[in-house]
């Protein structure tokens, strides 16, 4: 059973930080390409940033400079460190598994909320 679960959303200031993590199981971790995507009230789901195999990055330009992602393939796990936040971040984050040759379907997580608010 697949399984992505995120963690590390939350409450902060205008100009904080936050780590979110996604921890997977169930899939060739390694093998996949892992991203972030958010959701804001109202809006469309949208790319944050995905990262290959390879550890190739790519950014959507909003974040660029500001967030990182990265993937530790020993712990089945993505991050995306997120400084310099905005009150434009809020937005429920998942988790996104993509198979690389297309096989099969994404693979997505329950999502973790991020309010930036003073």
């Amino acid at each position: 059973q697949v399984q992505l679960v995120e963690s590390g959303g939350g409450l902060v200031q205008p100009g904080g930080s936050l780590r979110l993590s996604c921890a997977a199981s169930g899939i060739i971790f390694r093998v996949d390409t892992m991203g972030w995507y958010r959701q804001a009230p109202g809006k469309q789901r949208a790319l944050v940033a995905t990262v290959t195999s390879g550890g190739s990055t790519d950014y959507a330009d909003s974040v660029k400079g500001r967030f990182t992602i990265s993937r530790d393939n020993a712990k089945n796990t993505v991050y995306l460190l997120m400084n310099s936040l905005k009150p434009e971040d809020t937005a429920v984050y998942y988790c996104n598994a993509r198979d690389p040759y297309r096989i099969r379907g994404d693979y997505w997580g329950k999502g973790t909320l991020v309010t930036v608010s003073s």
